[in-house]
């Protein structure tokens, strides 16, 4: 019988690939990227997300210690959301997995994913 390979699966990985691969969290990650570290600013960033995950994928990615929630006293209050280090770490993945869109995802396929969103909320 032929043996698996022994470093074939890892629990890390794969914990990291399921918290990157949940709906919205790359999208989420890749705007806070590039500096977009307000609630509404994000929300406007990334089309279709509803406030309700926005906030889930947030506080999620506050947990995991990616992001961090700073709270300026105003007035008015305002919040706002930056990467740590390990969040900042990510950045290379997302390059990478955004250089791969770019070469193997075609375009049609972006341009009908926002023609069903857009029909999804209407």
């Amino acid at each position: 019988m032929e043996s698996i390979a022994p470093h074939a699966f890892c629990p890390r990985y794969l914990h990291a690939v399921e918290l990157i691969g949940s709906r919205w969290m790359g999208a989420v990650i890749r705007a806070l990227l590039h500096d977009i570290e307000r609630f509404n600013d994000l929300k406007h960033a990334i089309p279709g997300v509803s406030s309700r995950m926005l906030t889930e994928r947030l506080r999620e990615l506050e947990h995991e210690g990616i992001v961090e929630r700073h709270v300026d006293q105003g007035p008015p209050t305002r919040v706002s959301y930056r990467l740590t280090p390990k969040g900042r770490a990510l950045g290379a993945v997302v390059e990478g997995i955004t250089a791969w869109a770019h070469a193997w995802e075609p375009e049609q396929r972006q341009e009908q994913s926002a023609v069903t969103d857009r029909g999804a909320k209407a």
